[in-house]
Formats: C-alpha cells, sequence, structure tokens
C-alpha cells in the first residue's frame, strides 16, 4: 500500500511539472510567425535572386554562420532578427522570401522580405537597383495569397494576427543617397529630410496594419557617424588614419532621426490601439553606442571593420582575396558598415524586454 501511494505521488508531480512546462511554453510562443522588412540589417540573402552589386552571398560573408555558409547576410554570422526568431520560438533563423526551395512549413513560420541597400526614401534603392520598400510590401501581399493557397484564407488571417513584424531601414537613406548624391540635398535641410523619411515611414505601417500586421517593432537608426566607412569618409587623413574617433555631426542626424521616431511611434500606438495594434519602438542605437565608448562589453577595435582594412569595404569590395581578421569577435564592425554577429547577439538581447513587450499578453 505504501508503495502505491509513492507511486501514485511520483505520478502527480510528473504530471504537475508537465502542466508547468507546457504552459510556460504557452507564455513564450505566442508569436506565430516572424516577417523582416527593410534593408541590410534584416536581409538573409534576397540580393543573391535580384541584379544588383549589393551581395555578400560569398566568402569571407557567412564565415562563423552554421557550416560555414554565406547566405546572403552582410555579416559573420546570424543577425538580429535571426536571434529574435530563436527567442520567441519560431525558428533557428529567418530565410528570405525569394529563395524558391522554401516549403510551406518554412513559408508558415516567417520570413524576410528586406533587401540589401533598400531605404525609405524611393530613391535610395534605385541606387544599387535593390528592393523598395513598396515592393517588399508587395511581396508580402504575394506570401499571403500563397498561403491562403495552402493553408486557408482564415488560417492565413490568424497567422498574420499573431506574427511579430520587424521592420528595420533608414541608414542607406542618409549614407549612400542623402550624404553622398546632390538630389535630395538641393531639395532638404537634413532636419526636413529626416521628416520625409518618417512620412514614408508612417505610410508604410499603416499599410503593414491595413494587411493585418498586429506587433510590429520599427528599429531606430545606428550610430551613423561611428561607421568605420563614415569615419573615413567624413575625416581628415590624421583622423582617417590614426585616432578615427566617431563623427559627431553625424550621429546628431541619427539621434534626432531617432527622437522623431520614438514620438512618431508613440502617437501611431494611441492612434491604432482600438485595432488591437502593438507597436514598439526598438533601441540599437544605445547598445551599439555602449559598445563603441566601451561603456559596456569587451570589444578590442571598435571603429574599424574585421574585412579587409575594415575603413572602406562592405559587400564586393569584401571578397575573397580581402585580408580578414582572425577573431570577429573583438570587433564590433564585421565590414565598414555591418556589425560582427557578437555585436548583433548583444543587441538582439538588449531589445528582448522591447520584443516581449508587444508579443506577451
Amino acid at each position: 500500500m505504501h508503495l502505491s501511494y509513492s507511486f501514485i505521488f511520483l505520478l502527480l508531480i510528473i504530471f504537475m511539472l508537465e502542466a508547468t512546462i507546457t504552459q510556460a511554453q504557452g507564455k513564450s510562443t505566442l508569436v506565430s510567425a516572424i516577417f523582416a522588412f527593410g534593408d541590410s540589417t534584416a536581409d538573409p540573402g534576397n540580393n543573391n535572386y535580384i541584379k544588383t552589386p549589393s551581395r555578400s552571398n560569398f566568402s569571407p560573408y557567412g564565415r562563423d554562420f552554421p557550416n560555414h555558409v554565406a547566405t546572403g547576410r552582410f555579416t559573420n554570422g546570424m543577425l538580429i532578427y535571426d536571434f529574435i526568431a530563436k527567442h520567441v520560438g519560431v525558428k533557428e533563423s529567418v530565410p528570405p522570401y525569394l529563395d524558391q526551395s522554401l516549403s510551406t512549413e518554412e513559408l508558415k513560420t516567417g520570413v524576410s522580405f528586406a533587401s540589401g541597400g533598400s531605404g525609405f526614401d524611393p530613391l535610395t534603392p534605385k541606387i544599387s537597383n535593390v528592393i523598395s520598400i513598396s515592393k517588399q510590401l508587395e511581396n508580402f501581399e504575394k506570401y499571403k495569397e500563397k498561403m491562403e493557397a495552402a493553408i486557408g484564407k482564415e488560417q492565413t488571417q490568424n497567422l498574420i494576427k499573431e506574427a511579430l513584424f520587424i521592420v528595420s531601414a533608414g541608414i542607406n537613406d542618409f549614407v549612400a543617397n542623402y550624404n553622398t548624391l546632390p538630389i535630395r540635398r538641393i531639395n532638404y535641410t537634413t532636419s526636413a529630410y529626416t521628416d520625409f523619411l518618417l512620412q514614408h515611414v508612417d505610410r508604410f505601417l499603416q499599410e503593414l496594419m491595413d494587411q493585418g500586421a498586429r506587433k510590429i517593432a520599427v528599429a531606430n537608426l545606428l550610430p551613423m557617424g561611428c561607421l568605420p566607412f563614415v569615419i573615413t569618409l567624413n575625416s581628415d587623413i590624421i583622423n582617417a588614419i590614426t585616432k578615427r574617433d566617431c563623427i559627431d555631426s553625424q550621429s546628431s542626424i541619427a539621434q534626432d532621426y531617432n527622437f522623431k521616431l520614438q514620438n512618431m511611434l508613440n502617437d501611431m500606438q494611441i492612434r491604432f490601439a482600438k485595432l488591437g495594434s502593438r507597436i514598439a519602438y526598438m533601441d540599437i542605437y544605445t547598445p551599439l553606442v555602449d559598445m563603441i565608448l566601451g561603456r559596456k562589453y569587451d570589444f578590442e577595435i571598435v571603429n574599424r571593420g574585421c574585412c579587409g582594412t575594415g575603413s572602406v569595404e562592405f559587400a564586393f569590395l569584401c571578397n575573397p582575396i580581402s585580408f580578414v581578421c582572425p577573431n570577429a569577435s573583438k570587433y564590433v564592425f564585421w565590414d565598414s558598415i555591418h556589425p560582427t554577429e557578437k555585436a548583433y547577439y548583444l543587441v538582439s538581447q538588449a531589445l528582448l524586454p522591447t520584443i516581449d513587450s508587444i508579443t506577451k499578453y
């Protein structure tokens, strides 16, 4: 009799543990899928399938990705949104939408529509012939049509409603467009151009919600003046070669954009709360500044990229014959524009409270 009671007690303990685990998993998997839009910070390889010089599907890119595969991500490994996808429990990494080999199950848990070199300004993607933000939205509409054919309209609507949408763009609008070409500078002051971009952000987010998106996180601009490429192009010879200090005037532009973006997103959250929408501001600026200024973390090289000289190389300029540092984890930047996998990982960890705030009820 004593043995029977012990056995029953053990079964009760096992049952309670299983119930606790199941409940915890339920709380942490309130996301059906993850969808990304934007530029190279969110592009896992869509540019592989279009005619553009803005590609990274070759060595040494992907050197630290699983199986050392150069997927088309503009870094040595994973992106921020790969780590977020794993955190919310939908997949290990986010594939590119344009990969025609993806199965229905792979599509069902989310894809990225982003394109390296793109931006909110319609002129920006034309510079390197990449996929515009508006075209990315069109591709999302095609995605929905595919899913409706595969799993039905109602299930697709529920999938979209419970999905996490990530939007990350804007840096190319300044670095590759406004600061490099004269076209926009003729008609816009820097502040006016920032407002011009944010009008496009607002319009895009409204269109995304019209398509059923309800959980949206929008990234701010990283510290633009600390990009190795920007330091090189905006410094005198001494700073460009030896000191390589951040260009404060350029980072100030990013700060102004970020301030206005945060206010705009707060206003949008109020405007669209009745739809059940949750719109979050993702601060990638602060953790990256902390890395660069040595406030946190343990990076040794913060003003040059790991690839080449690390001051001007990115995309095809960082290639199989380039010098590459032996240990990218010591660097904040992989090439002259894009952070390393380690930096992306640390940023992703800093973003988790924000992500949880819109994905957990």
